[in-house]
C-alpha cells in the first residue's frame, strides 16, 4: 500500500510540475490540479477479497511467463489477468499484515483461487504452511 501511495504522489507531484514550466502556469493553480488529480486516482483503486495459494519450492529457478525467473524470497506472484508489473497490495485480514507483489506471471489456472505469492509473500502474510488462504488484493488498474 506504501508503494501505491509513493508512486501516487510522486506522479501527482510530476504533474504539478510538468504543467507549472509546460504553460507557464502559476503555483497558485498546481495545487487544486494536484488535488483533483489524487481523488481521481484514489477512487480508480480496486480492491477485491480472493482466495490466494503459494508457489510449490520446486519452481524455484524456473522462468515465469513474463521470462524472469522465479525467486522464492522475492516480492512476487502470478494472476490470470492483470499486467505484467503491476504493483498489487496483499492484506490478510486476520492479523491485518500486508505485502506489495509485483505480478510477473500467469496463473493460477484455477476458478477458485485468483492470485498465486511468492513463498516470502506467503511468508510475510502469516499463511505459509496453510495453503490457501482468503486475502484482500487492491491495485490501480491501467489506465493506458
Amino acid at each position: 500500500m506504501k508503494y501505491c501511495l509513493l508512486l501516487c504522489g510522486m506522479l501527482i507531484s510530476f504533474m504539478g510540475f510538468s504543467q507549472d514550466i509546460s504553460d507557464g502556469t502559476t503555483s497558485e493553480s498546481a495545487p487544486e490540479t494536484t488535488a483533483r488529480s489524487s481523488s481521481n486516482l484514489s477512487s480508480k483503486l480496486i480492491s477485491k477479497t480472493v482466495y490466494a495459494t503459494y508457489y510449490a519450492k520446486k519452481f524455484e529457478g524456473r522462468r515465469t511467463t513474463s521470462g524472469v525467473r522465479y525467486r522464492g524470497k522475492k516480492m512476487t506472484a502470478a494472476h490470470m489477468s492483470l499486467p505484467f508489473g503491476t504493483i498489487v497490495t496483499v492484506t490478510n485480514p486476520i492479523n491485518g499484515r500486508s505485502v506489495d507483489v509485483e505480478i510477473n506471471d500467469r496463473g493460477p489456472h484455477s476458478r477458485k483461487f485468483k492470485i498465486d505469492l511468492s513463498e516470502g509473500a506467503a511468508k510475510e502474510l502469516g499463511f505459509y504452511g496453510k495453503g490457501v488462504a482468503k486475502l484482500e488484493i487492491s491495485y490501480l488498474p491501467d489506465t493506458e
